[in-house]
């Protein structure tokens, strides 16, 4: 497979083609390839409720064209064509046909695809080995020895995009309104997949985000095996490519993927950007990473014109007092949330307060050796929106 070159190791200027001097990494997916729409196996016999089920062709893994398993399904009284979302699960998951249930009843198209060479039992289950699959697990850590091409990032971002080709052939759906979210693992191939696909018109990773090798979770790798990930796999490669607003959903003490990443994987963004972080939101499928409302809500502010989600400012501090600048239509009240703790994220203790609202200003006193802390800002069907986290020296 003819391999492309795209930039440098966390390099905007070089994702974007421009010459900066430093080390250059090569971008192994064909991408005029992927965006055609695969050849479709119907799979009946795995039907579920309303929900269909499929294999589809995707690119070859040690030298065998895979096919990739996906539950698929439309809103049951949707007349002409429909908005769409394309799901992909975590570590653990497969396709989740109550996933795409939720989406069918939201109005919207939906197809959740496995991304670990497995067929998918309903989601929540053993998930047994597919005969045309790829590549096993979710990460592909032990992988790195192989050749790019066999390797399961590669394989998931192929079946993720080549997916999305499926789904806005149907002619049901209205190929201009198709968003992505992702959970976990799911969120991270979100960070590659978007930037990626401009096809995609948002982009919502939940838990997930870029710089892996600096999240604690997942280890310390043997050098040359973090310089096959740094050099092809890490989402930070890719991010400023993106060209789609991105929601990112996650909790303040997320064990796998921590604030300090996560602000890094934002702020190379070259699109808008809105969080949504609540203290200490569980970590997983099956309601937490599927559920959050500001999801839906995203959806349909960008493609629907929906009411606009608020936008917070980066917050200043002055004397003690944080505080930033809220931008929305609508009423709302604010809180800090702070913590005193310092050392590993995801065992930090964290509080909150009431923060004082005076018009589009948001106030509040730092408490006593408060290291770390942001706002939240509640709107009266209790969406929240988050600003940047920022950290005391």
């Amino acid at each position: 497979m003819k391999m492309k070159h795209v930039g440098a190791i966390a390099c905007g200027l070089c994702l974007a083609g421009v010459a900066c001097g430093t080390e250059t990494t090569v971008m192994p997916w064909n991408l005029e390839a992927l965006r055609q729409t695969p050849t479709m196996y119907d799979a009946p016999s795995y039907y579920t409720n309303q929900v269909k089920a499929c294999f589809y062709e995707s690119v070859p893994y040690t030298g065998v064209t895979t096919r990739v398993f996906a539950y698929y399904g439309f809103p049951s009284n949707a007349t002409g064509r429909v908005p769409a979302m394309v799901l992909i699960h975590g570590g653990g998951g497969s396709a989740f046909y109550k996933w795409v249930e939720l989406w069918n009843q939201r109005g919207y198209a939906a197809i959740a695809m496995d991304t670990c060479g497995a067929i998918s039992n309903q989601g929540y289950h053993n998930h047994p080995r597919s005969p045309w699959g790829g590549p096993e697990g979710w990460g592909g850590y032990a992988q790195l020895d192989r050749p790019l091409t066999d390797q399961w990032t590669y394989h998931a971002v192929a079946a993720v995009i080549k997916g999305h080709s499926l789904l806005r052939s149907f002619p049901q759906v209205d190929p201009e309104k198709i968003g992505v979210t992702g959970i976990s693992w799911g969120g991270y191939l979100t960070c590659i997949v978007a930037p990626l696909d401009d096809r995609f018109k948002f982009a919502v990773p939940v838990y997930g985000c870029g710089y892996i090798y600096e999240c604690p979770l997942y280890g310390v790798r043997k050098p040359e095996e973090q310089k096959i990930w740094n050099t092809h796999w890490d989402p930070s490669l890719y991010l400023p490519l993106a060209k789609m607003p991105f929601l990112w959903v996650t909790g303040s003490n997320d064990f796998a993927f921590p604030f300090s990443a996560l602000q890094k994987s934002y702020h190379l963004l070259n699109v808008p950007s809105t969080l949504c972080i609540r203290l200490r939101m569980p970590h997983g499928h099956n309601g937490p990473g599927e559920n959050p409302a500001e999801i839906l809500a995203f959806a349909e502010q960008v493609l629907h014109h929906g009411p606009a989600l608020p936008v917070v400012s980066v917050p200043t501090l002055k004397d003690q007092v944080a505080s930033a600048r809220v931008t929305t239509a609508y009423p709302f009240i604010a809180q800090l949330n702070y913590t005193t703790n310092s050392g590993a994220w995801k065992a930090r203790a964290w509080a909150s307060m009431p923060a004082d609202v005076q018009g589009a200003e948001i106030h509040a006193t730092l408490p006593a050796h408060t290291t770390t802390f942001y706002f939240n800002v509640e709107m009266t069907n209790r969406m929240v929106v988050s600003s940047e986290h920022v950290e005391l020296p």
